[in-house]
């Protein structure tokens, strides 16, 4: 007994001392954020309580060995427990799935109301369509045996919540293995397909493999699941769709004012390598492709997911924009857009949807 005690007091100690002379880490690159840092210690943070709020934060971000035992405990749910989901993430097929359920009704009401005004508001005189992206579990959550939300019961409610747009559905032209397996995205050079719906939606020629040269970039992708599940699994790779007519394309960018190209290399060192396709989040972005037809022009509302869609959607356009109203109020955009008679595509994620609390 005495043995016991002594090897779990030496234990201890030694993640004591680790803890404390360990140099602080400022971010975790597995989870993909910044680590707390220590707090300040002052009569003033004492007394208040805030001292040992933080401090709490601080000692669980900066304890040693942190991702090790994350992973640990991880397998142990897993392997041990049974359990079938580690933080909301289960890993089926090598993929690594939200366990999304279940279906928000009230956040669809809210999203739907909000597309409500933008086409009362903007879009009465344009050419309107809505096309909504499978998340990865429409495709692996009934045959793993987890809770999905009600997939068809959500499109039934965006078709019947918007009769003025013409409804174009993705599902068919997506599998489970059109996404990457760490990350909630799709994989930009297994798109070809579900753009050639978009485009004949459209009225536009699809984008054919031909005229593309698949890049993969040197740095492995880690996506924001894998850092969720911490479990062991391989990162990606992530390619990008290159062409003479997307090289020849600009994106403007409204919040720096700044000129760019579709692939934005700056962001390879970003804590999110997605970023490449588009910069990443932005409000507002407009591509000019001279090689297009100057008569046409696109505006498209989206989420993340349009960063890598759109640009295999460009070669039928003069001029595409990019609307995310996540980042910027509906009421400004009649100061940078003039919507009458332009094509205007919604595409958001089943995920968006589901929570849509930040749609503006």
């Amino acid at each position: 007994m005495k043995h016991k005690a002594m090897i779990l007091l030496l234990v201890w100690g030694a993640l004591t001392l680790a803890a404390w002379f360990s140099p602080e880490k400022e971010l975790s690159v597995s989870e993909r954020r910044p680590l707390a840092g220590k707090p300040e210690l002052s009569a003033g943070t004492v007394f208040s309580g805030n001292f040992m709020e933080d401090f709490e934060d601080y000692s669980l971000d900066q304890f040693p060995f942190r991702d090790s035992f994350r992973r640990l405990k991880a397998w142990f749910h897993y392997s041990v427990l049974g359990q079938r989901d580690n933080n909301g993430i289960y890993v089926y097929q090598g993929h690594a799935v939200k366990q999304e359920y279940p279906l928000n009704e009230t956040s669809v009401a809210h999203a739907l109301n909000r597309f409500q005004t933008l086409y009362e508001t903007y879009l009465t005189q344009s050419n309107v369509y809505m096309a909504i992206v499978p998340d990865k579990g429409y495709y692996l959550a009934e045959q793993s045996g987890h809770l999905a939300m009600d997939y068809d019961r959500l499109y039934e409610l965006v078709e019947a919540g918007m009769p003025w747009a013409t409804q174009v559905d993705l599902r068919d032209s997506l599998s489970a293995g059109d996404y990457y397996r760490t990350d909630t995205h799709w994989r930009q050079e297994q798109l070809l397909d579900a753009a050639g719906v978009l485009c004949q939606a459209l009225g536009t020629a699809p984008p054919k493999a031909e005229d593309y040269t698949r890049t993969a970039l040197d740095r492995p992708f880690y996506g924001v699941y894998y850092g969720q599940a911490a479990l062991p699994m391989e990162p990606d790779i992530l390619y990008l769709l290159e062409s003479s007519l997307l090289e020849n394309c600009t994106v403007y960018d409204y919040e720096t004012g700044k000129t760019g190209s579709v692939y934005d290399r700056a962001k390879l060192d970003s804590q999110d390598l997605y970023d490449v396709f588009l910069s990443g989040a932005r409000s507002l972005l407009t591509i000019e492709n001279p090689d297009g037809d100057p008569d046409r022009e696109l505006i498209v509302f989206r989420d993340s997911f349009g960063s890598s869609m759109i640009p295999l959607l460009v070669q039928g356009y003069g001029k595409v924009t990019l609307v995310d109203i996540r980042y910027i109020r509906m009421e400004l955009l009649g100061e940078y857009l003039d919507f009458a008679g332009k094509d205007v595509l919604l595409l958001y994620s089943t995920l968006v949807l589901n929570n849509s609390a930040a749609i503006k």
